[in-house]
């Protein structure tokens, strides 16, 4: 699988180029499966059954607060991505992969899972909602989309990010839980880079592939390209 770091990157372009990818992988023009990997500035993205009644204040209050409010086809409900929080957006063939949607949202559980077991943090499935739990604390999120079975979207695992915004909404359309992240649960700091490179790892695990960084450069040259 490639993968391609894109750093702190706006939602909306990041999702734009999930978008081309996405339908490269389609067409056949892209070879093979990609990963972007990103960070957000802050915005809440609300999901295909996401609703505004879940997000408790209002939007003038988000553009005082420099939030963004971003409606999107993924899976799920309204969630929070910010600066401290690892999305990883899978763009993958599960037809060639062999997988079906229920495999492969255990796949990205497994791989959140892992990660936190890793840096010492126990989180576990909840059949309440997708993603991975510590308690009635949720520490990472699943929301996929499907397009002629390639997937996009993706997974946000909360490594060190601010967690006041998520006090603003429902996360997820649910009540009576929190949002927590490695940092809180471990009580120290992490560092970033180091979660990165241990979800890469895994996940190439996971899927059966050996992981190559690329850039988007490469990306679109006739190397990857068919």
């Amino acid at each position: 699988m490639l993968h391609v770091d894109l750093g702190l990157i706006e939602y909306g372009e990041a999702h734009q180029l999930q978008k081309e990818l996405r339908d490269k992988r389609v067409s056949g023009d892209l070879v093979q499966d990609i990963c972007l990997i990103a960070e957000h500035p802050p915005v809440f993205t609300l999901g295909r059954r996401g609703v505004k009644q879940h997000i408790q204040v209002s939007e003038a209050f988000l553009r005082e607060q420099n939030v963004s409010l971003v409606q999107t086809e993924r899976g799920g409900e309204v969630t929070y991505h910010g600066p401290g929080q690892l999305v990883f957006y899978p763009i993958v063939n599960l037809h060639k992969a062999k997988y079906t949607v229920t495999q492969y949202v255990n796949l990205l559980e497994e791989l959140m899972c892992r990660v936190a077991a890793k840096f010492g943090v126990v989180v576990a499935r909840d059949v309440r909602n997708a993603g991975v739990w510590a308690g009635d604390r949720k520490v990472g999120s699943i929301g996929i989309a499907l397009r002629k079975g390639v997937t996009y979207h993706g997974l946000a695992l909360n490594v060190s990010l601010d967690l006041t915004p998520f006090s603003w909404v429902s996360p997820c359309g649910l009540t009576g839980v929190s949002m927590s992240s490695l940092e809180n649960e471990l009580g120290a700091t992490l560092n970033l880079s180091q979660v990165k490179d241990a979800m890469i790892e895994i996940l190439s695990e996971l899927l059966g592939s050996e992981q190559e960084l690329v850039t988007l450069e490469n990306v679109f040259s006739k190397e990857v390209l068919a």
